[in-house]
């Protein structure tokens, strides 16, 4: 029987296949996973319905959840996140249903989270939680099915948690974001790198010596902040919160409202899960020929509406480069607000998301194995599988490390002894 799928172009596999493949060179972990999954089918029978970025990367956590027994259904979490030779590989060379075309319309990326939903699912994967969101006002009838979730981003697990305070949640959620080896290692690095690769790709702008403004002193903030300030950039970050305002200071740093960056900045990156964090009221003080790009989960942090109504004239000046005129003053916005390192490059290098989707992997098996004991909340992973997955992860790096003598297990587990 022929997969289910709605892609752009099929003829695009071989092509996607080679892709797929590179990436898998830097994926050890996923792939020792990979490996005992085919020998033990971990998640025989269980019914996947996957919404992520639908990339090489996500292509081998793919092959992992079919090599375990489960059958897949595959949509993106973005619109412009899709690279179309991977979909094709996918279909054709490793038999997962994909429903995903690179800049499909709003209606046509619900359209694709439906058909994913279709294949009933017993178990939910997300990045963002539009999927979760979905079933839950659309697709109700399916929740009872279900086992649990697995959630990939910070921005997903926020919304979850929201609906388990409101007692909307309809079940249990395991939130990967929340894991360490997912959020410190792709965040930061992940998120660091691929951020600013998405901007040169876009503008070919020099880094060095122009003012970076960040909008957000997370995980993903901090990765930025580093890799700018490394490549040479004046760094100035805006926060809402104190601590990490703080934070930021004492990692040299200058910390200021955004509008009192906003005359200041050449390159603007939000990286804070919010909405509208760049306003009109910050563009109309920026220089002329401010650039602000958005790495954010969603493309609401910068006021596009707002921005759009109050442009004299806007054009495409280059491949995801669009030109507002406010004023005297051109201002550019990179890939329609969206994820700029997945609009524009290639996301995450696969090396980071290696421990990502070994989490996500992982966590689909701990659905299985423990979703009777489950009540409707969100979950994080036990903390000895963030142990597994840093010990494997060294190991292919050829890396070791010290153990605990027997005297110094009994020490740190002793009260009694003291200096």
């Amino acid at each position: 029987m022929a997969t289910k799928h709605d892609i752009a172009n099929i003829k695009l596999a071989a092509e996607g296949k080679k892709k797929i493949e590179w990436a898998e060179r830097s994926m050890p972990v996923l792939r020792l996973i990979r490996e005992r999954f085919a020998k033990q089918k971990p998640l025989k029978g269980v019914n996947m319905a996957c919404c992520l970025h639908v990339t090489t990367e996500t292509a081998n956590l793919m092959r992992t959840l079919k090599a375990g027994g489960a059958k897949v259904a595959l949509c993106a979490s973005n619109p412009l996140s899709t690279q179309d030779d991977t979909a094709a590989a996918l279909v054709k060379g490793y038999g997962v249903s994909v429903f995903a075309r690179n800049g499909e319309d709003n209606r046509t990326y619900y359209k694709h989270i439906h058909q994913a939903l279709d294949i009933n699912p017993h178990i939910t994967m997300d990045d963002g939680a539009d999927l979760v969101s979905t079933l839950h006002t659309d697709r109700k009838e399916l929740a009872d099915g279900i086992m649990a979730g697995t959630e990939e981003t910070t921005t997903g697990v926020i919304r979850l948690r929201a609906m388990e305070k409101d007692n909307a949640l309809l079940f249990a959620v395991i939130a990967v974001n929340d894991s360490k080896t997912k959020h410190f290692f792709d965040n930061r690095y992940g998120t660091g790198q691929s951020t600013l690769d998405g901007v040169l790709r876009c503008t070919n702008m020099l880094i060095a010596g122009s003012t970076v403004v960040i909008a957000g002193y997370g995980w993903c903030g901090r990765g930025l902040a580093i890799r700018a300030k490394g490549m040479g950039a004046n760094v100035i970050i805006t926060e809402v919160d104190s601590v990490k305002a703080l934070e930021a200071a004492m990692d040299g740093f200058l910390v200021m409202p955004m509008s009192k960056a906003a005359p200041l900045g050449d390159l603007f990156l939000t990286v804070t899960g919010d909405i509208n964090v760049v306003r009109l009221e910050h563009v109309r003080k920026m220089k002329d020929g401010a650039i602000i790009a958005n790495s954010g989960h969603f493309n609401a942090e910068i006021d596009l509406p707002k921005i759009t109504k109050a442009a004299a004239k806007r054009r495409i000046v280059r491949p995801l480069v669009e030109e507002f005129v406010i004023g005297k003053k051109r201002i550019y916005i990179l890939g329609e607000g969206r994820l700029i390192n997945l609009a524009a490059a290639e996301g995450h290098p696969a090396m980071v998301m290696d421990m990502s989707f070994a989490n996500q992997a992982l966590a689909s098996e701990y659905v299985v194995k423990h979703h009777k004991s489950f009540e409707r909340k969100v979950y994080s992973l036990p903390e000895k599988v963030d142990q597994q997955i840093a010990s494997l992860k060294l190991k292919s790096m050829g890396i070791a490390i010290d153990r605990l003598t027997p005297e110094q297990k009994k020490y740190l587990s002793s009260w009694e002894m003291g200096t």
